[in-house]
């Protein structure tokens, strides 16, 4: 009975929470009208001969509501950070001054605010398949415990009860990161 504490649901459970913790990282990239420095970090360069993080190559702020600001270090990348942009798919078309692009962030049209809101759906969607999958190797490993009869069958129940209340409540946490996200989206 000692050895029931192999099966540790702390860990599923952070699993999980890695699940929603990218969901929301998906979220940020998603335009809502107002400016976000974290809707350019995703974005890669082309500078230096390979593919680099816009982060390693400009510092990205953030000046006005709708204006992010972004400063190239090297007069020799601006060129390869505006067609970032422009190639982002974000809809954005960047104003070059020197070293520094002013990234204008235009009002979003109704066609667009659908667009974003079944994008995040999808990112819910992705989400809750991966919780499901934590959900899944944890099932796994309490049948293989008790296969191997390091837990009883009344533990692997009550175990497995543990992991589906768990697997709920993370569900329900991206049903709910995905209807703010909507309703931000949506607001005119």
């Amino acid at each position: 009975m000692a050895q029931a504490a192999k099966f540790n649901l702390d860990d599923y459970k952070k699993r999980m929470d890695g699940a929603l913790t990218a969901l929301k990282h998906e979220f940020s990239g998603l335009r809502t009208g107002r400016a976000s420095a974290s809707l350019l970090e995703p974005l890669q360069v082309e500078a230096y001969g390979a593919t680099t993080p816009i982060l390693q190559v400009a510092g990205i702020s953030v000046p006005e509501p709708r204006m992010i600001s972004v400063q190239v270090w090297d007069r020799a990348n601006v060129g390869a950070v505006d067609k970032a942009i422009r190639a982002s798919g974000l809809g954005l078309n960047p104003i070059v001054e020197g070293q520094t692009l002013r990234v204008p962030i235009p009002p979003l049209t109704g066609e667009r605010r659908q667009e974003l809101a079944k994008q995040a759906g999808k990112y819910a969607e992705q989400a809750r398949v991966a919780v499901r999958n934590v959900r899944r190797d944890a099932m796994d490993a309490l049948k293989k415990q008790e296969k191997d009869h390091d837990i009883s069958e009344d533990e692997h129940k009550k175990l497995g009860e543990q992991v589906q209340k768990a697997t709920d409540e993370h569900v329900k946490q991206v049903d709910e990161a995905l209807r703010h996200k909507e309703e931000e989206i949506m607001q005119v």
